[in-house]
């Protein structure tokens, strides 16, 4: 894990959850804009990403070992004692929305870009039908045949996205097979987060989700206080696009009025 402190006196804590394939170097641009704005930022790799996934050929991880990192990654941002927003990018949206869900937590604020609700590029030709056979098929490997051009338009970002690590999108029939129970929890109608300010936004051109799926999980929770926003030009990564610098304004906008509620004089 590592922590990232405020310019100045801090308003809040936020816990960014990456995607998968992902690390958190990808998100140097964002976690500098919320540290100018006033947060504190707290974030590590997912398990099997980043540094420890360097020389791994596949994502074979144990979604358990997802939502255990997830409950620390959020229980650091919790010890700054000041009101802690979880900010959750495709897979990463998923998995938060699950630890929160199965740990109670009080967050002040949940912001969701493009969740794995239902994926309509899907690793592998197949694999629909390898994930319905035997547990003899756990180890075969699919790609997931995801490029950067499906994250983002914004060429500016490719360099960021690049580096020493790869972009490794095979994932083992296990995997998915465990993506697909998370993502089928979150369609049953009697699973619902607690209350919470919820932000979900999509992009309108996103090739990898259903973004239908997100917005209508967002209105089935029946939040009080909640947005949701398409960019309509925009692919799956919206804080990498071109449009990012608005994206990041409509961010610190809904924390910033969730902080008010709160009692929190904000300027």
């Amino acid at each position: 894990m590592w922590k990232w402190e405020a310019e100045g006196q801090p308003k809040a804590v936020v816990a960014i959850f990456h995607s998968a394939y992902e690390h958190h170097r990808w998100y140097a641009w964002l976690i500098e804009k919320l540290r100018s704005a006033g947060f504190h930022v707290v974030m590590g790799d997912l398990p099997g990403h980043g540094d420890e996934g360097k020389h791994n050929r596949c994502h074979d991880e144990d979604f358990e070992r997802y939502y255990s990192y997830g409950k620390q990654l959020i229980g650091i941002a919790f010890t700054y004692n000041l009101p802690v927003f979880v900010l959750g990018n495709g897979l990463g949206a998923t998995i938060a929305m699950r630890v929160i869900h199965r740990n109670k937590f009080e967050c002040a604020g949940l912001i969701l870009t493009s969740p794995w609700l239902q994926l309509k590029m899907q690793p592998g030709k197949l694999s629909n039908a390898l994930t319905s056979l035997s547990a003899l098929t756990s180890s075969v490997k699919l790609n997931h045949d995801l490029t950067l051009n499906d994250l983002s338009r914004n060429f500016e970002v490719y360099g960021e996205m690049k580096g020493e690590l790869p972009f490794k999108t095979v994932v083992t029939v296990k995997w998915y097979r465990e993506l697909g129970l998370l993502m089928k929890m979150w369609k049953d109608p009697e699973v619902k987060l607690a209350e919470v300010p919820t932000l979900v936004m999509t992009g309108g051109r996103d090739k990898l989700t259903d973004i239908t799926v997100a917005r209508q999980w967002l209105l089935q929770q029946n939040f009080k206080n909640f947005q949701y926003r398409e960019w309509s030009d925009c692919l799956h990564s919206l804080y990498f696009e071109i449009e990012r610098e608005e994206i990041f304004m409509l961010t610190n906008d809904f924390m910033s009025n969730v902080l008010r509620s709160l009692g929190y004089i904000i300027d």
